[in-house]
Parts: structure tokens; C-alpha cells; sequence
């Protein structure tokens, strides 16, 4: 597997030694890794903007002009699947990574083991951001990636998949969670929630990272947080 990883951060000792583990790591997996480095979140933009195929990226937070927490919202706003992990010496950003679904956070001093756990992680998710939901419609047969479905939600016993575009198919929700992966959550009767796609969380309804809002049902507000809290 060939992998394309940047380091983001405005230390060049944290740079290097985070390019060398990122380095060991692949080779001992015999993954053929190409590793960039950016002393600021602006550099990695500007780069970022011409080749967009970056599969991880761990980031430095607090960085010169643009934060790791903006950088990350920018590159949210266009891209699900690129991995983005945290690496910081400050705790109190934690609940940004909700917005951005970031992977992971590691504290400086970053420890070998935990950033190879957390590369393991990425890459599982990076195979699963391949998967399709094949859907039969009249005349066409359409193969939706699992990374672009917001949610799926039932009106009697019609399913909408809510992606790029919105497909509605004579399904039940049951018929489709076998489809699908340890991304979606269950909300509830009716809906079907992608957790990569969830910016906010209330008693009451959930907001998702487009901003649009969903009803979230009684008693499904503490499983979905525990459901996210294991995402991260």
C-alpha cells in the first residue's frame, strides 16, 4: 500500500522526529510512504490546494497566524477522508475534533507505540472509505461510497439516502444496516446517522457538519455520544 502523509507543525524538531516514526512505521507494515513536512498550517494549505491526495495529515494545533483547528475545518469543508490526527501539547482542543473528525489526539511528547496504533487506525479507515452501497434503481444501478452518505432516514417504507444527491428506494432501515459500517449509528426507528458527519450533539437533535439539523429521539442523546467518543 503506498500512503501520502504530511506533518504539520512550526517545531522542526517535533517535524523530523514525527517523519522519522511515520517512516519506521511504514516499513515495518511495507507500506511505501511518501512524508511531507510544513512548518505552518498556510504552507500545507498552499500546497494542499494543488494536490489534494494527502491520506494523513497530523497537525500541530497551535501554529503562527492559522490555528490546526482552522486548517482542519478548511479541509473538512471538501474532504471526509483524509485522516486527521491531532498531535499537541495542549488538552483544551479536545472538543474540536467533533467539528473536524479528527481521529485522534496524541500529547507531545508524541511515544512511538501510540503513534503506530494510531497510523493502524487511519489505515483501517482509509480500506473503509472504499466501500459502496450499491443501490438498484429503474434503468440504473448506483455505487455510492460509504464516505459520502450524511445519513438515511425511512418514511413508511421508503428509504432516502442522503449523499451528493439523494436516492429514495423501497427499503427498510433493517435492510440496509448490514450494508453498512461501524461509522453509521442507529438513531432511533427512523434514521441512520454517519458519525464522521456529526458537528454537534443536544438532547434534542443533532447538527451535522453541512448544518443541517435532525431530531434526535429520546434517549438515543448519551448512546450517540458514547458511539462518537469511541470514534475519536
Amino acid at each position: 500500500m503506498e500512503l501520502k502523509c504530511a506533518v504539520c507543525d512550526d517545531e522542526e524538531v517535533q517535524i523530523d522526529t514525527l517523519k522519522r516514526l511515520v517512516c519506521e512505521w511504514g516499513k515495518e507494515r511495507n507500506y511505501l510512504i511518501k512524508a511531507h513536512s510544513f512548518p505552518s498550517a498556510e504552507a500545507f494549505l498552499f500546497d494542499y490546494i494543488e494536490h489534494k491526495d494527502y491520506d494523513i495529515l497530523l497537525l500541530d494545533i497551535e501554529m503562527g497566524t492559522m490555528d490546526g483547528v482552522s486548517l482542519a475545518k478548511q479541509i473538512r469543508a471538501e474532504n471526509e477522508m483524509i485522516q486527521i490526527v491531532f498531535v499537541t501539547g495542549f488538552s483544551d482542543y479536545i472538543a474540536d475534533g467533533y467539528e473536524v473528525s479528527a481521529l485522534h489526539y496524541l500529547m507531545k511528547p508524541v511515544k512511538r507505540e501510540q503513534l503506530f496504533a494510531v497510523l493502524d487506525r487511519a489505515v483501517q479507515k482509509l480500506e473503509k472509505s472504499e466501500r459502496t452501497l450499491t443501490l438498484s434503481l429503474p434503468g440504473e444501478t448506483i455505487r455510492i461510497p460509504l464516505y459520502e452518505i450524511r445519513y438515511l432516514d425511512v418514511h413508511q417504507n421508503y428509504t432516502t439516502i442522503h449523499a451528493a444527491q439523494e436516492y429514495t428506494v423501497k427499503k427498510t432501515l433493517a435492510e440496509f444496516e448490514p450494508l453498512l459500517d461501524d461509522r453509521f449509528f442507529r438513531a432511533g426507528r427512523s434514521c441512520i446517522l454517519n458519525l464522521t458527519f456529526v458537528r454537534r450533539v443536544t438532547r434534542s437533535e443533532v447538527t451535522l457538519t453541512d448544518g443541517s439539523s435532525l431530531p434526535l429521539p429520546r434517549g438515543q442523546y448519551e448512546p450517540l455520544n458514547r458511539a462518537l467518543i469511541s470514534k475519536l
